[in-house]
């Protein structure tokens, strides 16, 4: 039984690095489509569509859902190889690891939304040509995140441009380091539940 859990550990191992070679892919529409590229496809296209259908993780243009989709597979991974270790698991170290996981795609929307946003900061102080397309996709980008966040502090008060960006990374970094302690203190109390 153990031979088996460990070999579909490895198995959710190796198409999570398929899914991520995928990913890579789309970021690349030149690559020309060879035979490995359409088999790919057509392993990881089926897995990441049913997650897209299902969750609403789209900000713009940007589509999160196949973080959730790997991340979900890291945890498949993780109980598949706790299980084949150990034989045992307990309710406890099975909801810590879904809180962890969640947490885990949270944070890394909000870093993803944090270096952005330092991104648009950079530019702004550096004079850069805010009608570039590139811009235009930052701004869509993080525009909506900084506006909202604005909102929660200063409600209708206008701010300067600069104090909203910092105070809008700042904010966010407090979120994400807030969020790490209190989902690693939850999962250090569950883990250590009785079996």
């Amino acid at each position: 039984m153990r031979f088996i859990l460990s070999l579909l550990a490895a198995a959710a191992g190796i198409y999570s690095l398929l899914i991520f070679i995928r990913i890579l892919l789309s970021w690349f529409s030149d690559i020309a489509e060879g035979k490995p590229v359409k088999i790919i496809k057509s392993i990881t296209d089926p897995y990441l569509n049913w997650w897209r259908r299902h969750l609403n993780l789209r900000v713009g243009m940007l589509d999160f859902s196949a973080v959730a989709a790997i991340v979900f597979l890291s945890l498949l991974q993780f109980i598949l190889m706790t299980l084949s270790v150990s034989e045992k698991m307990s309710f406890g170290i099975i909801l810590a690891e879904v809180l962890l996981s969640i947490w885990r795609i949270v944070s890394f929307i909000l870093g993803f939304f944090i270096v952005v946003i330092l991104i648009r900061l950079i530019g702004y102080l550096t004079g850069k040509n805010a009608y570039s397309p590139f811009w235009s996709i930052v701004d869509s980008i993080s525009q909506p995140v900084i506006y909202r966040i604005n909102r929660i502090i200063f409600g209708n008060r206008i701010t300067n441009f600069v104090k909203s960006i910092v105070i809008s990374i700042l904010f966010l970094a407090v979120i994400t380091a807030g969020g790490w302690f209190i989902f690693n203190f939850i999962a250090n109390i569950l883990w250590n539940l009785p079996v």
